[in-house]
């Protein structure tokens, strides 16, 4: 039986969270919440849900940005191709073709397409810059190793309105000593 947070070998953590555990020494990922786009046995790709960069969508988003969930700015989604833009979007009435679904209800959708060739509603719509990338077996191996804990995402993760408490809030909603983990300081030589 495994631990809570630490995934059996071999399954998927498609549409769930990898939450950094503390402290994770790279700075990418320091404190990170990530939601998984894909993991397969060729890798893994995902997007950081909790670092807002306080930057304004570049011109050709302009139809997109008045539909982004707020805080309304560019996340560092990770740091592969990090001038590569991805789009997760909740959407009502959407138009087949021009989204990839990740889960019920939420997948990723393509830019360079209007709004109304997307969908007949774009209920929430969270862009980021650049991503998360595994290559084979790589995220298996950072599991095993206890980098990460994977939980279920809930939708309100992907759209939160407080980003930057996010891995706090994730944590701390699984109760017991992981809930404990979440007040841990982030310079754990200070406690």
């Amino acid at each position: 039986m495994s631990s809570p947070g630490i995934p059996p070998t071999h399954t998927t953590c498609r549409g769930k969270l990898l939450v950094a555990t503390p402290p994770l020494t790279d700075p990418n990922f320091d404190r990170s919440v990530v939601y998984v786009l894909e993991h397969t046995a060729d890798g893994a790709v995902g997007v950081v849900l909790n670092r807002p960069l306080d930057e304004d969508p570049p011109g050709e988003l302009m139809t997109w940005t008045p539909l982004m969930s707020h805080p309304a700015t560019l996340f560092a989604g990770g740091p592969v191709d990090e001038g590569a833009l991805i789009a997760l979007a909740r959407l009502e009435g959407p138009v087949d073709g021009a989204w990839s679904q990740v889960t019920d209800g939420l997948g990723s959708i393509d830019l360079m397409l209007d709004p109304d060739e997307v969908a007949a509603r774009v209920l929430d719509l969270r862009v980021f810059r650049g991503y998360s990338g595994w290559g084979p077996e790589q995220l298996d191996d950072e599991l095993a190793e206890g980098s990460w804990m994977v939980f279920g995402a809930e939708l309100s993760d992907v759209f939160s309105t407080s980003p930057t408490n996010l891995w706090r809030a994730v944590l701390r909603r699984q109760g017991g000593r992981l809930a404990w983990v979440a007040n841990a300081p982030d310079d754990l030589s200070a406690n």
